[in-house]
């Protein structure tokens, strides 16, 4: 089955465009960008390049890629040279928490399985994207007020923690839970936002700053 789906994707010419690959990773929550050894940055969908242009741990400078802190340049460095000898590699750029950015550098092989170009994948900045959690929301028939607490249980906060952000009684949070557990029929938060952590990762409409 797996070889008649590669041969019948094979035989489609139109996805092999780049462009049409193009629209379809710019719909993605995840950013994604490629790079080569030396840190040039060849292309990146619409969610790369909203974090690069917050030049938090990584940017972009004269057209290459560069770890904010100076510290962090060697281990960047390093996982772009794994990459193109065809390493993968998992590393985090940042001591903040709030500015750290996760990445997974992969090798991209050409067609004749020759390495040199690295695919940096970025971790998502949540568990859910607004936009999917209003898909969820409608699809549930969820109101307004448990798609909110709904959204402060997907960010990791407690029944407790989201009653005091939203400056209601633990109870009312509560009744909220069940209303979402029952209507989503899931056995508890743990299910109810681990079904939400696995909705394809669709982006927002973000403002996309030029790159530098």
């Amino acid at each position: 089955m797996e070889a008649n789906l590669q041969a019948t994707v094979a035989a489609e010419p139109r996805w092999a465009s780049p462009s049409m690959l193009d629209l379809v990773l710019d719909e993605l929550a995840y950013g994604v960008a490629l790079a080569t050894r030396e840190g040039e940055l060849l292309h990146a969908n619409h969610a790369a390049r909203h974090e690069l242009a917050r030049r938090r741990a990584l940017l972009v400078h004269n057209g290459r890629l560069r770890a904010q802190a100076p510290q962090d340049a060697p281990l960047l460095q390093e996982a772009l040279a794994k990459a193109a000898g065809g390493r993968r590699s998992l590393i985090t750029l940042g001591n903040d928490e709030a500015e750290r950015v996760c990445l997974a550098v992969v090798p991209v092989r050409g067609r004749e399985g020759q390495a040199g170009v690295a695919a940096l994948l970025f971790s998502r900045a949540s568990v859910c994207e607004s936009l999917m959690l209003c898909f969820f929301a409608r699809n549930h028939s969820l109101t307004p007020a448990e798609e909110n607490v709904l959204a402060h249980l997907c960010r990791g906060h407690s029944a407790p923690e989201v009653a005091r952000l939203l400056e209601v009684a633990v109870s009312t949070i509560r009744s909220h839970v069940r209303s979402l557990c029952a209507k989503t029929r899931s056995s508890g938060v743990r299910e109810l936002v681990s079904r939400v952590a696995m909705l394809p990762p669709v982006a927002t409409a973000l403002l996309y700053e030029p790159v530098h």
